[in-house]
């Protein structure tokens, strides 16, 4: 009987912590997924590939289930580091929102200006004869449609006007319709026959006017010049339109179609642009260059534009509606990839790689890796390399308190002041701002500088930012250099 009530006794306890097991169990798993809900989800990733994120739930593309980023940082963020504000402010980092905006890929090139060909009047006559008037006496001059150019005297046309009379006199219309042909072969326009038939008097010297109006070049003639109808006598050039003929590389032969708009712009007028098209792209590679040469045309009303000038032009090809888009500075591009570095928030950083399409002037379309919602930076790429010197880098400017004197070799960042640059022996002397890492305030200091960096490019007064390496003050060197370029603005926040 007591082994009886003993075992009830034991099967109760049993069940009672069971109860409580399951309940505390229950509990925890609704705390752990009420603190999950509670959290802000950044983003989606592929469980598979972290480098393809979503900004909304879905499946990956190998058809797995998107799983959420949380905005205190889980598994996606191991390779992220947090900067202070102030290596920040020393380093000049920006940022950027990734944007949504319509592309074309850009093609930028030189091209000169020419005539266009269907454009030329080439002056000649159909009878021998002397200039006896020349109304255009310089090249370069412009005259319009119409005008009177020169005056003829030729003996064959006297003649045969002499013959177009007699047939009028005789009223004999066969005669006068086979004169009146002749004429017009030998050059008379009708207007002048018209007057002949009002007349009757012969014209001693006839006059060649302009078809059409344009600039005079090539004027090979002078009074008493005597001429045939082979003589070159002068060209006129209508420039109201002219042609830029532009080489492009041959890997962008596939971007160039006829019908493209495109833009030109002269050096000595700077700032403004003429609108123009793509006319022909011609069907032969030049062999020595690689080169494919293009055809455009514009407008040249106020005659801006003169042959032999070069103008830069930009030819725009299909535009790409909607595109996710990042500045073109933020695109780290390496052997290995390109990247860039995402603002977490808090001061936190990551590396990401990106997959990029089409470039359109400071552009750059982005075909996966970055979401809308992220912020890229834009200034002090040439710092990184890849995700662990990322890492490491910036995790050792933050160290600011650490004042170590015999440390093992390291990365150290700074930014200072060209003083000086002796080529020969390979040093620089810098006037620096503070590195924290190292304990240092600002001074001037002469460093050593790595053999694949070209000092040529670098000269006294230059800024500079600048990645240095060693232990001590001894064997400290520069293994990286990037000069700040002061003409290009800085991109806002």
């Amino acid at each position: 009987m007591r082994k009886m009530i003993f075992f009830i006794i034991i099967l109760i306890i049993a069940f009672a912590m069971g109860a409580l097991s399951t309940r505390n169990n229950n509990k925890s798993g609704s705390a752990s997924q009420s603190q999950n809900e509670k959290k802000k989800v950044l983003y989606w990733v592929a469980p598979m590939n972290p480098s393809y994120r979503s900004d909304k739930p879905g499946k990956s593309p190998m058809g797995m289930e998107l799983e959420p980023v949380y905005a205190d940082g889980n598994a996606d963020d191991t390779n992220s580091v947090k900067i202070s504000a102030a290596v920040i402010n020393n380093l000049g980092v920006r940022t950027q929102h990734v944007q949504v905006r319509d592309l074309s890929r850009i093609i930028d090139t030189v091209g000169y200006v020419t005539v266009d060909e269907n454009k030329i009047e080439h002056v000649h006559t159909y009878v021998d004869g002397w200039v006896q008037k020349l109304d255009v006496k310089t090249t370069g001059e412009h005259v319009n449609k119409g005008d009177l150019l020169f005056e003829l005297y030729s003996p064959t046309l006297n003649n045969a006007q002499e013959e177009f009379m007699l047939a009028l006199k005789n009223n004999n219309l066969t005669l006068v319709n086979a004169g009146e042909k002749k004429l017009i072969t030998l050059g008379m326009s009708q207007s002048q026959i018209d007057v002949l038939k009002k007349t009757k008097k012969p014209m001693k010297r006839i006059k060649v006017y302009a078809e059409k109006s344009g600039i005079i070049s090539n004027l090979n003639i002078r009074e008493g010049t005597f001429i045939k109808p082979d003589t070159d006598i002068m060209t006129i050039e209508d420039l109201s339109h002219i042609w830029v003929i532009a080489e492009v590389f041959e890997r962008q032969a596939a971007w160039v179609k006829e019908g493209q708009g495109a833009i030109a712009s002269l050096s000595y007028i700077p700032g403004k642009k003429w609108q123009g098209k793509v006319d022909y792209v011609y069907p032969e590679l030049d062999a020595k260059t690689r080169t494919l040469r293009v055809r455009l045309t514009f407008p040249n009303p106020d005659l801006t534009f003169k042959p032999k000038m070069y103008a830069n032009v930009k030819i725009f090809s299909k535009t790409i509606k909607a595109a996710l888009s990042i500045p073109r500075e933020a695109l780290i591009r390496t052997g290995d990839g390109d990247r860039v570095i995402v603002f977490l928030g808090d001061g936190r950083f990551k590396a990401v790689p990106v997959n990029v399409g089409i470039e359109s002037g400071d552009y750059y379309q982005v075909l996966s890796g970055l979401t809308k919602k992220d912020t890229v930076v834009t200034s002090a790429q040439f710092l990184i390399d890849s995700e662990s010197n990322l890492r490491a880098g910036m995790s050792r400017m933050e160290e600011a308190d650490n004042k170590k004197t015999n440390v093992a070799p390291q990365e150290f960042v700074g930014m200072g002041l060209v003083q000086s640059v002796n080529e020969s022996n390979r040093m620089i002397t810098i006037k620096h701002q503070p590195i924290p890492e190292l304990g240092m305030g600002k001074m001037s200091m002469e460093l050593a500088v790595e053999q694949s960096i070209d000092l040529s490019s670098i000269k006294a007064g230059d800024e500079i930012h600048f990645v240095l390496t060693g232990s001590t003050e001894k064997d400290f060197k520069i293994i990286k250099i990037h000069v700040v370029d002061k003409a290009k603005p800085k991109p806002k926040d």
